[in-house]
């Protein structure tokens, strides 16, 4: 949201797609991080690629997201450990303030060994998104500027219309392509079906750091709302966030000033630093608003079509996971259909299986991270203890609760040695 997507203008295409490839033709809608991600793996195991994104280029900025437990190594068996590190935010913890800004509580990056509230691995998504897109351009077509129009599909394989145009035919075909997917409604359904509200809405954008932050996030909350700086790599910006509830959505997620209209009428008496972040919401180059949303479905796949990411199981922004199961899955999703041999049945029912368990992990934390911010209404629920055994566990099978198979024995597969990651979690 709060971008031009409407599909329109010139498609440009880049890569080498096919170059030496000899497996099956794939087709993936979504350039952001599951889409790339994908790329990658299915490109190492002999598939020929091609990503088809409907924004005119790469997006930049973007809230930061995280890479914790199994992630991480998912990261390093892709060589990419170095570039992704290099790209950090270098956040060095948390502090969460009163309305005068007096710390009430500090979160370091280096707690829980990197895998807590601030992650040692902590990127903005357009960074990790071009890290991504550089280590794939040469080896994957992008398709940017265009979109699927239309899909049919038989026992053998998938015909796709572009909506420039063009009309060409895959083995397989994956939408990565977040929480308003286009593709995930083409085949499985209307939004409606899948899509779990969670009563709140995030916002972000990039701001002048006048405000002195300096490798620390500041978070301020107060009455089910929050307004909080994160540091960025360029020390002469921040990024806003702001959070509040709203059980209601009727704004086109293409109309960015009926956003931010939204934005300051339930923000605009917040306290804190809020008036002075609101004074640039009109100039930032960056905004985003959406609502806190999950999808949830029984089935990942249909056919020859499977979705991976936000657009088949987004756990949303208040479960910190999103870019790791993006990253596991993909790179679960490739190597399951490598190793049947590139028949979907057999793949897809893999990737449901390895990933299932920890998808709705995710999704649970999601939820309770969610109603921990509810206002109290005249019956409330017992407070979360979020110290408790049980959801230490939960944490625990949510960053490590996938198996990572070394694939050691899919044709043309370059995956660095590396024995598998197990955990409590059935696989």
């Amino acid at each position: 949201m709060g971008v031009d997507d409407s599909g329109q203008g010139h498609t440009i295409r880049t890569g080498e797609q096919g170059a030496q490839a000899s497996g099956p033709r794939v087709l993936v809608a979504g350039a952001s991080i599951a889409g790339p991600a994908l790329a990658h793996w299915l490109s190492r195991w002999g598939a020929e690629v091609t990503v088809v994104e409907r924004a005119p280029a790469l997006r930049p900025g973007g809230q930061a997201v995280d890479a914790r437990g199994v992630a991480k190594e998912v990261i390093r068996r892709m060589g990419l450990d170095a570039s992704v590190r290099a790209a950090r935010t270098e956040t060095a913890g948390a502090y969460t303030v009163d309305v005068d800004g007096n710390v009430l509580e500090t979160y370091r990056a280096d707690d829980h060994g990197g895998d807590g509230y601030i992650a040692e691995i902590e990127i903005l998504r357009g960074d990790l998104a071009q890290v991504l897109y550089d280590d794939t351009r040469d080896s994957v077509e992008y398709i940017f500027g265009d979109r699927i129009a239309e899909l049919t599909q038989d026992a053998d394989g998938a015909d796709v219309a572009f909506e420039g145009g063009d009309r060409r035919r895959f083995d397989l075909v994956v939408g990565a392509d977040g929480l308003h997917s286009p593709l995930r409604a083409m085949v499985f359904g209307p939004h409606e079906r899948f899509v779990r509200h969670l009563g709140h809405m995030l916002a972000f954008y990039s701001v002048p750091n006048e405000f002195g932050l300096d490798r620390w996030l500041i978070d301020f909350q107060e009455s089910g709302r929050s307004a909080g700086l994160r540091p960025i790599r360029d020390a002469t910006r921040a990024m806003a966030m702001f959070a509040f509830p709203s059980h209601d959505f009727d704004i086109d997620y293409r109309d960015v000033a009926a956003q931010k209209r939204l934005l300051r009428e339930r923000t605009a008496d917040l306290g804190w630093l809020t008036p002075d972040i609101l004074a640039h919401l009109d100039d930032t180059p960056d905004f985003y608003l959406d609502q806190v949303a999950q999808v949830v479905m029984d089935q990942w796949s249909s056919g020859r079509v499977a979705l991976l990411g936000d657009a088949a199981f987004s756990s949303s922004p208040m479960s910190g996971a999103g870019t790791g199961l993006a990253l596991v899955g993909a790179y679960v999703l490739a190597g399951e259909l490598a190793a049947a041999g590139w028949e979907p049945e057999a793949g897809f029912a893999g990737y449901e299986r390895r990933m299932r368990a920890c998808v709705e992990a995710n999704q649970e934390i999601g939820r309770l991270h969610a109603r921990s911010r509810d206002l109290p209404g005249p019956d409330p629920e017992p407070s979360l203890d979020f110290d408790s055994e049980w959801f230490t566990e939960l944490i625990e099978r949510a960053i490590n609760g996938v198996e990572l198979p070394d694939y050691a024995g899919v044709p043309n597969s370059g995956a660095p040695a590396g024995p598998p990651i197990t955990s409590s979690a059935n696989p």
